[in-house]
């Protein structure tokens, strides 16, 4: 019986890391986004977007500060 104990709870801790740490990523990679975004709302929708498709087409985590820095300046030049 003790060792049933033992299996469940280091499951359900190693189950509990896991989420967090997938947590954790995407808001780091959602602030990234807003950060870039600064104070205005139709950019802040649009990186968000941007992030969206990013995770979509399967952009590296590496790569997505980047990529998301290129979306911020492709929304500069539509604006103007």
């Amino acid at each position: 019986m003790g060792y049933f104990i033992i299996i469940v709870t280091t499951a359900a801790d190693l189950y509990f890391h896991w989420w967090l740490y997938v947590r954790i990523k995407r808001w780091m990679d959602r602030d990234l986004a807003l950060s870039l975004a600064g104070a205005d709302v139709g950019k802040r929708a649009f990186m968000l977007q941007r992030l969206s498709e990013a995770q979509a087409s399967g952009v590296k985590r590496r790569d997505l500060p980047h990529w998301l820095e290129h979306a911020a300046t492709d929304y500069r030049i539509s604006k103007d």
